[in-house]
């Protein structure tokens, strides 16, 4: 006699890691080779390479939010150490902090707008979840 054992945990067919990682790269988060951008930060209407569709994501303001949040950090805790170790005149501190803000933000917007549709993708939110 021989039993059958069904299990009804759900299959990750979409694991977080790799789609958040091909996300980060601005890659499509389904194949991992086709560009998730068409632009800086326009989303393309879909894959070019495996059709999959990003049409329907919804980042909104969280790339924003995020980029503001981890610049306004890291430039807080330079100007802080800069300041303290070499005391410099104010418009050396402003340049230095303006600098390293613009290029930190301007880095990090697109990052975080792939990474957050590719969240979207892996949980199967706003239109991600073929019809399930």
């Amino acid at each position: 006699m021989t039993m059958t054992v069904t299990s009804t945990e759900p299959v990750d067919d979409r694991p977080l890691g790799p789609a958040l990682r091909r996300g980060w790269s601005r890659r499509c988060p389904h194949c991992g080779t086709g560009r998730m951008m068409k632009g800086y930060l326009k989303v393309a209407d879909a894959c070019p390479d495996c059709g999959e569709a990003f049409h329907h994501h919804r980042a909104d303001d969280g790339p924003a939010y995020l980029t503001i949040l981890v610049v306004g950090k890291v430039i807080m805790a330079i100007y802080l150490a800069v300041f303290l170790a070499f005391r410099p005149e104010p418009w050396v501190m402003i340049a230095l902090c303006w600098a390293v803000a613009l290029g930190m933000a301007l880095y990090l917007l697109p990052r975080f707008k792939g990474a957050l549709v590719a969240l979207q993708w892996s949980r199967r939110m706003h239109g991600f979840d073929d019809g399930r």
